[in-house]
């Protein structure tokens, strides 16, 4: 099993270019299904849980032609495909939940294994399954699958999420798609992810409209083919510009749009940092001294986001002062905090809310990763220890983050990959 050896502390300086959104283009790929027309995707991450996405599309009879740099994919669909989703594909990943809209709104039946992926927390798939049953899907859970079917095409209606939550709001705007009549859905998340596959359906000829937290679907009877590329990853920008800011680093982030990380390039103002932003790009000097802040709230979108949670609780460790983040998003999402005390963060924690102590020296160790934005926090900490850590499981950073010990090794940080 791959190890990530660090040899601290380490000054991130230079530039770096930002990959394809994981949280993008999964629900986008999973919307292809919907097409009989060959769809070709561009600027995709080259990791783990886009290669389960493809196969899981491949299991279920889409073709997938690969550009020499895996970068672009070009999906075929057959004219009749299988509606079957198993769990040695599914196990590894929540997202393949995606696939059950669009299989539903097209082929009228599915059965898909209940979904895995990172222990973070619950993250039900009921909100799915009741705003779909709206639509008419009927189902019932058997043996650890999802058995469905509609009588004919879905059927437009209005859905009133009782919780914001992504994943069930991007199933059932892709369900909805080819759905009679108008669905409206309410109380949905409004992520750049999700904006950026409304803005995919639409340029194949969806009718989708936005206004606050309400989407409004007026059903088509087919998709057009469509070349799209999809947008640049802004997780990965925020943990860049959160490790210039930790290691009083000098950094140009690049093919980001700023505005998908406001909330973040603020949070990391107040910290001290020096920020320019440009269109595609962004200029970040980090503190001398990290100021302190009160209470970091995650939140959905337009808030700071639980994916960069545990990044910010490394940066708020070497902060001057007292501080807290309380996570309001997922209920299991501290762990990482046991090993960020192993390398001497002052943390407690008292149910969803961590109170740290700043000014932390810490002091390299062999780590153990826990899930994949806990995997980063454990490298941006082991960037700024004194000497050389060890942090293991890191197939769980490959999920999510393309080669990122090249990437860090660009922008001056001691790592190699040990197998």
């Amino acid at each position: 099993m791959d190890k990530f050896l660090i040899n601290g502390p380490c000054k991130i300086k230079g530039n770096v270019s930002i990959s394809g959104s994981k949280n993008a283009s999964l629900p986008i790929l999973a919307a292809t299904l919907l097409f009989d027309q060959p769809v070709i995707l561009r600027n995709l991450p080259k990791v783990r849980d886009i290669n389960t996405m493809f196969n899981l599309l491949k299991s279920l009879g889409s073709k997938i032609i690969l550009s020499k740099d895996q970068k672009s994919a070009k999906i075929i669909n057959k004219k009749n495909m299988k509606t079957f989703a198993s769990y040695s594909l599914v196990k590894t990943m929540r997202g393949s939940i995606l696939v059950l809209g669009p299989l539903i709104s097209k082929y009228h039946k599915s059965k898909i294994s209940l979904p895995g992926g990172c222990l973070i927390g619950a993250r039900p798939v009921n909100y799915h399954l009741a705003a779909l049953k709206k639509l008419g899907m009927i189902y019932e859970l058997k043996d650890g699958y999802i058995l469905a079917k509609s009588r004919g095409n879905l059927k437009g209606a209005i859905i009133n999420f009782p919780k914001i939550s992504v994943g069930a709001t991007e199933n059932s705007i892709i369900a909805a798609c080819l759905a009679k009549g108008e669905t409206i859905l309410k109380n949905c998340a409004i992520e750049p992810e999700i904006k950026d596959l409304t803005n995919f359906l639409n340029k194949a000829g969806a009718k989708i409209k936005w206004s606050g937290r309400t989407c409004k679907i007026t059903g088509v009877v087919s998709l057009s083919k469509i070349e799209y590329s999809v947008m640049a990853d802004r997780i990965e920008a925020g943990t860049f510009c959160v490790a210039a800011a930790l290691t009083n680093g000098n950094l140009k982030v690049k093919n980001i749009n700023p505005r998908t990380i406001t909330s973040e390039i603020n949070l990391l103002k107040k910290v001290g940092a020096k920020i320019k932003i440009y269109k595609n790009e962004i200029l970040i000097r980090g503190p001398k001294k990290i100021k302190s802040i009160r209470n970091i709230k995650t939140k959905e979108f337009p808030g700071i986001p639980t994916d960069l949670q545990a990044q910010l609780m490394v940066l708020m460790c070497k902060a001057v002062g007292k501080s807290s983040i309380t996570e309001n998003i997922f209920e299991n999402r501290f762990m990482h905090v046991a090993e960020l005390q192993r390398l001497g963060a002052k943390i407690n924690i008292k149910n969803n809310t961590a109170k740290i102590k700043g000014k932390t020296k810490f002091i390299a160790a062999e780590l153990m990763s826990s899930d994949l934005r806990a995997s980063v926090a454990l490298v941006l900490a082991a960037i700024v220890s004194n000497g050389k850590s060890c942090i293991n499981r890191i197939y769980h950073l490959d999920r999510g983050y393309e080669k990122i010990e090249n990437k860090l090794k660009k922008v001056g940080v001691k790592i190699k990959r040990i197998k």
